[in-house]
């Protein structure tokens, strides 16, 4: 059978749940960490039925794409940490994302989604689900006159990423939850930049929150997954109509690692957020710095409301600088503690210049002049996205600074 119930106090505090919740010692060995297992398959009763359609949730473990201990573990941790009542576990964030699409859109419906969001998502919803007969709106979510406009009577979903990816814009959770349920839609939430020591969404409302496990969650760079979260109600038919189907579940190796990086996630979300203040601060007075965009500056144009929203403002920083891509190159070429590389949210620092040219024809299609216009104010011709880590913050600005400096 699955896991014993995991009892923590009412009041346990978000270390004690990243620790704990989700956990328990192997009833044979004892053995204090989880176990990691491996198995793909298990040992049942002659009366185990040969289809998911008659799966309940605490049935026995018969095949691991449909179910796995030590991936259950995880989504037992995850689900207590994000305050859902469950949740599912995918092999990546686009994983998750594409289930979810595919299970609650059908031709004939429509989505309205954040016009600058990941790049996959953002590409997924240009060709593939069009091509499907579902209508889908891009528009800037923060922009809430602009997404009241955007909803049409077959709305079915309004997907949202806060902070998105790159721009950092924030879109307040609250009242699209409104809007959306005053249209009778679902609201999606990548919360992926914020992750929970920021924000819950389903607190404001949202009906679903998806991480990619592989960035804050996970922390170490080291094992890719993603995760849905969200009530029994929505996710249960998820798993067994469309996930399991799908087939991309998540290596019990993978949920391992990132149930061993959660235990020190709330420890690392404040230091990822101390350091990241400290190096927004040096980049906001650097010469050859044009702007710095971080929920956590004042300057940030929403940081009243990543105040109200946010209790953790997280470590990925945006910046532009004259002539980008020639600085990219240099840094590089130059750089020793920061690593020039893609993704974010691991123990160590990395940047990546994003080019404003490449993505606007590859990832983001802007509708209107205003969608393009804040786009430009946010990126101008291109971006470095820092995702700042857990070196000492004197270190970090000490070698930003000699990568930059003439």
């Amino acid at each position: 059978m699955k896991s014993q119930k995991i009892i923590l106090p009412a009041d346990a505090g978000e270390q004690t749940k990243a620790v704990h919740a989700g956990e328990y010692p192997d009833g044979i060995t004892g053995a204090s960490s989880p176990n990691l297992v491996m198995s793909t398959t298990y040992v049942v009763d002659a009366d185990t039925g040969f289809s998911v359609e008659g799966m309940e949730e605490n049935d026995a473990w018969i095949y691991t794409r449909w179910g796995n201990p030590t991936v259950h573990q995880l989504e037992e941790k995850l689900a207590i940490i994000e305050g859902a009542e469950t949740a599912v576990a995918f092999s990546s964030g686009m994983g998750a994302i594409s289930a979810l699409l595919f299970h609650l859109l059908r031709a004939g419906d429509h989505a309205v989604i954040s016009d600058v969001a990941y790049a996959a998502l953002s590409e997924i919803t240009n060709e593939m689900i069009p091509q499907l007969s579902i209508g889908i709106t891009k528009v800037d979510t923060s922009d809430l006159e602009a997404l009241t406009g955007a909803i049409r009577p077959n709305t079915r979903l309004i997907y949202i990423e806060t902070p998105c990816n790159p721009l950092l814009r924030i879109t307040d959770i609250a009242a699209v939850a409104g809007i959306a349920h005053g249209v009778g839609a679902k609201l999606l939430v990548d919360s992926t930049f914020a992750t929970p020591a920021a924000t819950l969404p389903l607190t404001l409302g949202a009906d679903i929150v998806i991480h990619s496990l592989t960035k804050y969650l996970c922390g170490h760079g080291d094992a890719l997954g993603g995760v849905a979260l969200g009530s029994k109600a929505d996710l249960m038919p998820l798993r067994k109509k469309t996930a399991i189907r799908l087939g991309g579940a998540l290596s019990p190796f993978n949920a391992w690692l990132i149930m061993r990086g959660l235990a020190t996630f709330p420890i690392r979300m404040r230091v990822h957020q101390e350091n990241a203040l400290q190096v927004a601060a040096f980049l906001e007075q650097h010469p050859k710095v044009k702007r710095v965009v971080y929920p956590g500056l004042p300057s940030h144009p929403q940081y009243e409301l990543a105040r109200r929203q946010m209790k953790n403002f997280s470590g990925i920083i945006t910046f532009q600088t004259e002539n980008g891509r020639e600085t990219a190159r240099e840094l590089a070429k130059k750089l020793q503690v920061v690593h020039y590389a893609v993704s974010l949210g691991h123990h160590r620092s990395l940047v990546f210049y994003l080019h404003s040219e490449d993505l606007l024809q590859t990832s983001f299609k802007f509708a209107t002049a205003k969608q393009l216009e804040s786009w430009n104010n946010f990126a101008g011709e291109g971006i470095f996205r820092l995702s700042v880590g857990l070196e000492d913050a004197v270190d970090i600005i000490s070698d930003l600074k000699q990568a930059l400096d003439d």
